[in-house]
């Protein structure tokens, strides 16, 4: 077959495939054009999902009437100087309106400030049409219709209206997080109205646009980041262990002020939520990362979501170790949805809170142990007892009841008036602490403490469990771990290139008790491994290893196992569920708590306790 060149409307349309991948991505380009035009107010109007018509219209500087016919045209832009390396708009390929205009019915609009009038030119399935006078504010309206129509195979891979709405509200979202001093609207026959109002370009202003897109419970759960090392700024709020997601769909990064899916900035967040997080889970994350323009690609893809880092070992170990430092330094905190699900419990009829129970609405005891996950419990010792502060056997009579009267008042409903089982009153010290004052110990392992204006309760082993495991790795990477020698070295054939990682890594891997050297040009040879991992694959080690290496230059891999022996051993070795506490001890497991990072959640990431406000307390008793 001879070769030929292809049309202008061929060329457009296998453009438009790696461009215009569904509804979503015009709304994309079409909004990320407004912003370069230094639009402060975006409006976009669907229909059909986006498919029978998408609008954009804007207030920015608009495009001169004598400029139109270039803006329709392939490899047209004006937002790229002779640098590619020096990209700082979000556009910059010169390829979104033609290729939207090869596949649909495209018309734009546009009138510049100084311009008497409005200008039009339309598109029909690659068929441009001629400028002709048209009435408008100063601005640019672009609309598509019919998208698709000029490809119909194209239209059987999309999904249904609310499945299309549904992404092109998460574009919205997205885009809006980075510019919160331009006011968004999304609306159409076929949504509800989205509408963000404009706030400031000042970290308030951030984050109340942050609280716009991801709802009010965040900035009351999240903490502030911000760090730069070697030129690359870092700065955002992540959320605390104890408010996660069962997605990561909200988990948004920038860089440069471009919204990316990138999989290193994914990888990092989740290596630094590894110890803190349930595999099932996901931070909830925005992370502004900052940097030289020439140390970043963003011409990876014509759809501009992805990006490669010119160093990206020092990118990734910028975000797990900003994030972890925040995490350390923010102290102990329960995420305000507990609460807010253990007041919904609480009221009549509501459904029973984290766990299905009975059909009546109340939780048995029985079931809510064994749904929580804690071992050791016994419901035949004190399925009733209501409060026990330590003491063995029966509990102790009160000052001056006589048998009867006392067994009278254990089955009453209150078991004293203030039903602290006989403990000294809290110091005014102790109920200005974080986690308060313990006052009872309820089902033998469940702590309740007191504080100036909530209720805490505290699960004691899940708690106690976090304490060891932090103890652990504190001793575990203060100094070498300790190593056994293998009696016949294991040879790990590889790839020359990753050998040669993993010898420049050597040093590093010894302190995790992990000793290798180079043997041959496509091998290493290992001669100790770990003490802690026992009898392990050191082949599938090694080449773990490596691939993690070649993807973000560290040595993560090793130190998760040995981490993940350490939260084992601590599981095995802390406080179990259904041991008798005194005071003391309660209260020293608190101190604890308050002085250890991470302490909000338990290894394997549920929540160690959940506070109580008294003003919510009020509230189910009808005081306010």
């Amino acid at each position: 077959m001879p070769i030929r060149q292809l049309s202008e409307t061929m060329i457009n349309q296998i453009a438009a495939g790696e461009v215009i991948e569904r509804p979503a991505s015009v709304v994309k380009e079409l909004v990320e054009n407004a912003l370069d035009a230094g639009a402060s107010r975006v409006e976009i109007v669907t229909g059909g999902g986006g498919l029978s018509l998408i609008r954009v219209t804007d207030d920015g500087s608009g495009i001169p009437e004598n400029e139109l016919s270039l803006a329709v045209a392939r490899h047209c832009t004006s937002k790229l100087s002779n640098d590619i390396h020096d990209i700082r708009s979000l556009g910059f390929r010169g390829e979104a309106l033609p290729s939207i205009g090869s596949v649909a019915r495209l018309s734009i609009r546009s009138r510049t400030e100084s311009g008497d009038a409005a200008a039009e030119i339309g598109i029909d399935g690659g068929r441009v049409s001629a400028v002709k006078p048209a009435a408008a504010n100063r601005g640019t309206t672009v609309e598509v219709r019919d998208l698709f129509f000029a490809t119909p195979a194209r239209l059987k891979f999309m999904k249904g209206e609310r499945a299309e709405s549904s992404a092109t509200s998460d574009v919205v979202r997205r885009i809006a997080i980075a510019f919160p001093a331009v006011r968004f609207t999304l609306a159409g026959s076929d949504r509800s109205t989205l509408e963000l109002p404009a706030t400031s370009d000042t970290p308030e202003g951030r984050l109340a646009r942050v609280a716009q897109v991801m709802g009010k419970d965040f900035p009351d759960n999240a903490i502030a980041i911000d760090a730069m090392r070697d030129g690359v700024h870092l700065a955002g709020h992540v959320s605390i262990p104890s408010y996660t997601r069962a997605n990561a769909l909200q988990q948004y990064a920038y860089v440069n002020g471009r919204p990316v899916r990138d999989k290193l900035i994914a990888g990092a967040i989740r290596g630094a939520f590894a110890d803190v997080l349930p595999r099932d889970r996901h931070a909830v994350t925005v992370l502004f990362l900052t940097l030289d323009p020439a140390t970043v690609d963003v011409n990876v893809h014509p759809a501009k979501a992805d990006v490669r880092f010119r160093d990206p070992g020092l990118v990734r170990g910028l975000i797990v170790g900003a994030i972890r430092e925040a995490l350390a330094g923010a102290g102990i905190r329960a995420a305000t949805t507990g609460a807010a699900g253990m007041m919904a419990a609480f009221r009549p009829g509501a459904a029973p809170y984290a766990h299905p129970g009975p059909t009546s609405g109340h939780r048995s005891y029985e079931a809510a142990y064994h749904a929580s996950g804690s071992s050791g419990f016994d419901p035949s010792r004190s399925p009733h007892r209501p409060l026990d502060m330590g003491h063995g056997g029966a509990w102790p009579p009160r000052n001056g009841f006589a048998e009867n009267e006392q067994a009278a008042f254990d089955t009453g409903p209150l078991a004293s008036a203030d039903a602290r089982a006989g403990t000294a009153e809290p110091t005014e010290a102790l109920l200005g602490m974080a986690l308060g004052a313990a006052r009872a110990q309820v089902h033998e392992n469940y702590i309740v403490a007191q504080t100036r204006d909530s209720l805490i309760i505290v699960d004691q082993h899940a708690a106690h469990e976090r304490l060891v495991y932090e103890a652990l790795k504190n001793a575990l990477h203060s100094r070498a771990v300790p190593s056994q020698m293998l009696l016949l070295p294991e040879i790990v054939d590889l790839p020359e290139e990753d050998a040669e990682r993993l010898a420049m890594h050597s040093e590093t891997l010894a302190k995790f008790g992990l000793g290798l050297e180079r043997f041959g040009p496509g091998a290493v040879a290992v001669r100790e491994t770990p003490s802690m991992l026992g009898e392990t694959n050191v082949q599938q080690l090694v080449r773990d290893l490596a691939d993690e290496i070649a993807d973000n230059d560290t040595v993560e891999t090793l130190k998760e196992r040995l981490d993940k022996i350490a939260a084992t051993m601590a599981c095995h070795g802390s406080v179990r569920s259904g041991r008798l506490l005194k005071a003391e001890e309660m209260n020293a497991l608190l101190r604890q708590m308050e002085a250890t990072p991470g302490s909000g959640t338990c290894n394997h990431g549920r929540p160690t306790y959940i506070e109580l406000k008294l003003a919510d307390i009020e509230r189910l008793f009808g005081r306010r």
